[in-house]
């Protein structure tokens, strides 16, 4: 369902912003930085190829008063990858759209927290041969 790849080729293109990007974040990391969070896969084959319509939700933390930051930073994340071009390793990516953006103080009453999430559509590279019948 190649999650891993695609959760790399984020990564790679993230990793491009200038922000620390984590799955997982240090505790003590500081303020800004982006998590690659949640994300889904769903199969689509077709009788010659095998594909994959995943989704992936991004979240942006700052400490930063009032939403200017943290509303920066999605906007540079959404220009980086709406509808851009990347390589997946094992794929080629037919379309990356941003589907909903929000942000939202959490409430500690300190941090602001951006959500957005890309649905990404992957023709997975294979062996054709595999799906057709003897």
């Amino acid at each position: 369902m190649m999650q891993e790849e695609i959760q790399a080729a984020l990564f790679e293109q993230l990793s491009t912003l200038g922000y620390p990007v984590w799955d997982h974040v240090p505790q003590g990391s500081a303020f800004p930085y982006i998590v690659i969070g949640e994300d889904t896969s769903n199969q689509w084959d077709t009788d010659d190829s095998v594909g994959t319509d995943a989704t992936c939700t991004i979240h942006v933390w700052s400490r930063e008063r009032g939403k200017r930051e943290v509303k920066l930073i999605m906007d540079a994340i959404y220009e980086r990858l709406h509808r851009s071009e990347f390589a997946i390793v094992g794929g080629s990516l037919i379309e990356c759209q941003g589907e909903f953006a929000e942000s939202f103080l959490d409430p500690d009453g300190l941090t602001r927290h951006g959500v957005i999430r890309f649905r990404l559509t992957v023709d997975q590279v294979a062996n054709p041969n595999q799906y057709l019948a003897a």
